[in-house]
């Protein structure tokens, strides 16, 4: 099963390593910007803008290359 819920593959990859089950809670809050940042209307009475602001973008963002650089990591233990 392939998408794009960092929690889903989360969950997924911790079935083959468990060191992924202790950050399903901290990355699946990026689920959270997958789909409502990209709709006027994906966010209810306000808009994308007044709530996902420059400041979240950039949270948002380390916690992808945190993510990305994890993966790494595991894909060199791998190479071993």
């Amino acid at each position: 099963m392939i998408g794009h819920s960092v929690e889903r593959l989360s969950h997924q990859a911790a079935k083959y390593d468990h060191e992924f089950e202790n950050m399903i809670s901290v990355w699946s809050i990026l689920d959270g910007f997958y789909i409502p940042t990209r709709y006027p209307n994906g966010v209810p009475d306000s808009i994308p803008a007044r709530v996902y602001t420059k400041y979240a973008a950039i949270q948002a963002a380390e916690m992808a290359d945190e993510i990305v650089e994890f993966v790494r990591r595991k894909m060199g233990e791998i190479d071993r």
